[in-house]
């Protein structure tokens, strides 16, 4: 590629609403430019990108066995009443009528699309498994689209879906993508992260999501060093902390707190470690028309998870943090001083893994400005109604494999996958007939990876003060050539194109600068957008019989010989 035939359109500032570096980065390379929120034109430079990772994931997912085919943009509402989604997905899916008034939406996911394209084409247990994919555009109706393509309203999404006879034989296709996904991230030139994730709003028994690493991540990721354990930090596991508990060394003691609602603050003017206090949280479900308190007590040092609330029995039907009218009526104080000693009405009282094993511990006295001090379990209260594991792990603790401590980092989300099981081919009626010609439930999973979100992604993990730094695997080009005086030495030209064709001939994709631009200009120019080798051709260097060549992450260019540049890059992606 020529540059001069191309369409390069860089910028020297951010648009003032850029939040993040891929937002700035790629505004300013001329990658994206925004149509309305969280809505973006592809841009040349950037659809390079784009299709180079799509290139790659189509590559893995045809050498797992899957099979390509394309769903479309806009769906019936009638497949997704059938599963009960239409109902239950809130204003981010975005809702649409014909002339004819007939309800349809943009598809944010593809459950009941392909379920349905299944349970009429697949009959036999003969056609399985089968694993259908396509490469589509998405759109989620954001509340508050930011960051650029990590949290955009429209995206592009590659989506499969894996049908099985049994349990066991999904196990496999599950096992068969998530080896899939780790060749394509690898391939992708990215440092990454497979943790074990909650299953969520998609559904499914078993679910590992793929995080690329860095400190812009919305994701915390609980990993070991010395093991292969790692989780997000919503389903990783949190040991207890206590082995044993001590018995009581201390009475109980109401101490005066005045306006300190906080366990940090409580613990600093009592001049007690932190980890002494438990801080007292209250939730509430509604069942029936009643409604029912439930006290969560966690170490002062820690918080709470709430994936793992909502799975507590009691809980797993939803819940609310209860108003402070109702914390009234059931301790008799407002937030801040809760505890669960004296209560005015029962709630039930569910203890951390941690606080189950305290003793001597430091609660609200349900008493404004006022802590109680030396609480101990069964002597000042009943024993807790549950214990379960409440809260986030920490840096430091325990892995829960026993093999080291826990580190936390932080990650974008750019793939998942999921065990669906029956959900959606159940609700769908998706079967096939076995080999005694009985109906079976197909079982399903789906897999995921956002192709958009992995340029933004791959930016936020490869950048500098000079711009992006790009994966050479998924960079627009991997080569730029710079001639210096394009248009005054016939010797620079005749170089810098017998380079161009060499290079391409070997299977690298380059770009020769013809624009007759200033050396600063276009160095400026590429640094911002990334390629990751350029070669500098120049009159002054040719008369010495050398070229200039730059790796994208060195700090200086270094002279060469025009045939020994070559060796230099390495292979081509």
């Amino acid at each position: 590629m020529h540059a001069s035939k191309f369409f390069i359109s860089t910028l020297k500032e951010a648009p003032s609403d850029a939040e993040v570096v891929s937002h700035k980065l790629m505004t300013r390379a001329g990658m994206i430019r925004k149509l309305a929120g969280g809505i973006y034109n592809y841009m040349p430079l950037g659809l390079r990108v784009i299709r180079k990772i799509e290139a790659i994931i189509r590559d893995e997912m045809n050498r797992a066995g899957a099979i390509e085919l394309l769903m479309p943009l806009i769906q019936p509402a009638e497949l997704w009443q059938e599963t009960g989604r239409w109902d239950k997905m809130g204003p981010e899916m975005l809702r649409v009528k014909d002339r004819h008034d007939r309800d349809f939406i943009i598809q944010p996911t593809s459950e009941e699309v392909v379920t349905d394209i299944a349970r009429a084409e697949i009959h036999s247990w003969r056609q399985l498994p089968k694993n259908f994919y396509h490469i589509q555009t998405k759109f989620r109706d954001e509340r508050r689209p930011r960051f650029g393509v990590m949290r955009g309203r429209e995206f592009t999404m590659k989506d499969a879906y894996s049908f099985d006879r049994d349990d066991e034989a999904a196990g496999r296709s599950y096992d068969i993508m998530f080896d899939a996904y780790m060749r394509i991230f690898r391939r992708l030139g990215l440092e990454f992260r497979a943790v074990a994730a909650d299953t969520g709003a998609i559904g499914g028994s078993r679910s590992h999501e793929f995080q690329v690493i860095a400190d812009t991540g919305e994701d915390l990721i609980a990993w070991c060093p010395d093991s292969d354990y790692a989780a997000n930090i919503e389903l990783a596991q949190a040991s207890a902390l206590i082995a044993e508990r001590a018995a009581p060394a201390q009475a109980l003691a109401k101490a005066p707190t005045p306006g300190t609602v906080r366990c940090e603050d409580v613990a600093a003017l009592l001049a007690l470690p932190l980890d002494r206090t438990v801080k007292s949280i209250v939730l509430a479900t509604d069942k029936e028309g009643k409604t029912e308190l439930w006290l969560l007590m966690l170490r002062g040092d820690h918080e709470l998870n709430e994936v793992k609330a909502s799975k507590l029995a009691g809980l797993k039907e939803g819940f609310r943090f209860a108003t402070e009218a109702e914390i009234f009526e059931h301790f008799g104080c407002k937030p801040g001083y809760l505890g669960p000693v004296g209560l005015k009405k029962p709630v039930h009282v569910i203890a951390d893994l941690t606080v189950a094993n305290m003793s001597d511990f430091v609660t609200g006295a349900n008493e404004v400005d006022a802590h109680l001090t030396g609480v101990n379990w069964g002597r000042d209260l009943q024993e807790p109604e549950a214990v379960a594991d409440l809260r986030n792990v920490v840096e430091g603790d325990p892995s829960p494999d026993g093999k080291g401590r826990l580190s936390i980092q932080r990650g974008i989300e750019v793939g998942h996958v999921f065990f669906l099981g029956t959900k959606y081919s159940e609700a769908m009626n998706c079967t096939y007939l076995d080999e005694t010609g009985k109906p079976r439930t197909m079982v399903m999973g789906c897999y995921g990876i956002g192709v958009t979100r992995l340029v933004g992604a791959a930016i936020e993990q490869n950048h500098d003060e000079r711009g992006i730094i790009w994966p050479q695997s998924i960079a627009p080009f991997e080569v730029v050539i710079c001639p210096v005086g394009w248009s005054k030495s016939e010797q620079v030209r005749e170089t810098a194109t017998r380079l161009y064709a060499e290079l391409t001939a070997a299977g690298f994709d380059v770009m020769l600068d013809d624009r007759d631009e200033r050396p600063g200009v276009m160095f400026a120019d590429w640094e911002l957008i990334g390629v990751p080798h350029r070669i500098t051709v120049g009159e002054r260097g040719l008369k010495e019989g050398v070229i200039e060549y730059q790796n994208r992450r060195d700090a200086a260019a270094q002279k060469v010989a025009p045939d020994a540049v070559r060796a230099l890059l390495g292979e081509p992606a």
